[in-house]
């Protein structure tokens, strides 16, 4: 089956390219409209009560003070706590995050099998027996055998159950529905699936000895071992999921970094003569190409600002108003 090897590597480099061309994308686009809201994190000494360094006389003229390890604490409960759910969505969380708490335990599963597989292309079979030939690391093959045995299962469990109830709490709450769009639904039904056939391949591997053979044949370029029907097929529907992620909302994974560090704490100052203020100026030269009643297309959006005048606000507003 050498075109389910092909398959497996050819998602797995579009998978790879695509996001690695997403993130330089969002890395470079031109700076986002200031929003300068708090608390930030890195705000040193002040985040817990949402101060900032503008509370400073003179702000200016002294060396900014943050924090990263503010910052750090901050993602990390984000990443691994989903804390603003859990914060703002208290229901939604019960789900989410034990759907959550599932990619990342797949995401160890795979890479367990990834050692396993090395550990038996340098000669050391991954089973419930020690191995002497590794003197005192002979526990080394049991750990990996057993780790990659309750993680992949566990993973499996969450995934599945929880993700069948993300899926049925969308259907039955009149909130989420309400703003739940046809590719929402087929997200989950697309995970829900590859999990599924996950489960299914799993009933002919209990222990996972032929997903570790799979992975050895993809690092050695060898052929591909038996595989159940099941097998196969969980292994086209990952593929193409990872074909499809990158092209998805569900890039939030990476994106985040990006919503977080770039626009919700961006707030260096803008001085003059500094790197921001070089950055706004060039974003003032862009030229709109849309219209509206206060916009006119073609001007820059230093045009724009130029031409408000105090009358043309209350137009605006008794516009806004009718």
């Amino acid at each position: 089956m050498i075109w389910l090897q092909a398959l497996v590597y050819f998602s797995f480099t579009v998978f790879v390219l695509v996001v690695l061309a997403k993130v330089v994308k969002y890395a470079t686009m031109p700076i986002h409209l200031r929003w300068e809201l708090y608390p930030v994190p890195h705000e040193k000494g002040r985040a817990e009560h949402g101060g900032s360094y503008f509370e400073e006389a003179d702000w200016w003229k002294k060396p900014r003070e943050t924090t990263l390890i503010g910052e750090l604490k901050d993602m990390l409960m984000e990443m691994l706590f989903i804390k603003r759910v859990f914060e703002y969505k208290r229901p939604l969380w019960w789900f989410t995050y034990p759907f959550h708490t599932g990619i990342y335990l797949i995401l160890v599963w795979f890479a367990l099998v990834f050692i396993g597989a090395l550990f038996e292309i340098a000669g050391f079979p991954i089973s419930t027996a020690l191995v002497q030939q590794l003197g005192f690391l002979s526990w080394l093959p049991p750990l990996i055998y057993y780790l990659t045995w309750i993680v992949g299962v566990l993973a499996m469990a969450l995934m599945l159950i929880f993700g069948l109830g993300l899926l049925f709490r969308r259907l039955a709450d009149e909130g989420m529905r309400s703003y739940s769009s046809p590719i929402d639904y087929f997200n989950l039904l697309f995970i829900i699936a590859v999990v599924a056939t996950g489960v299914a391949a799993w009933q002919y591997d209990s222990d996972f000895a032929v997903a570790r053979s799979f992975m050895k044949s993809l690092i050695t370029f060898s052929p591909l071992p038996s595989v159940s029907g099941a097998t196969v097929l969980h292994v086209v529907l990952l593929s193409l999921l990872f074909l499809y992620l990158p092209f998805t909302k569900m890039t939030h994974f990476f994106g985040k970094y990006f919503t977080y560090h770039k626009v919700l704490w961006e707030d260096e100052p803008n001085l003059r003569g500094s790197e921001i203020e070089s950055e706004i100026k060039k974003v003032l030269n862009y030229r709109i190409s849309w219209s509206a009643p206060h916009m006119k297309p073609g001007m820059t959006w230093a045009d724009e600002v130029l031409k408000v005048s105090p009358n043309e606000i209350g137009v605006w507003k008794k516009e806004e108003e009718k």
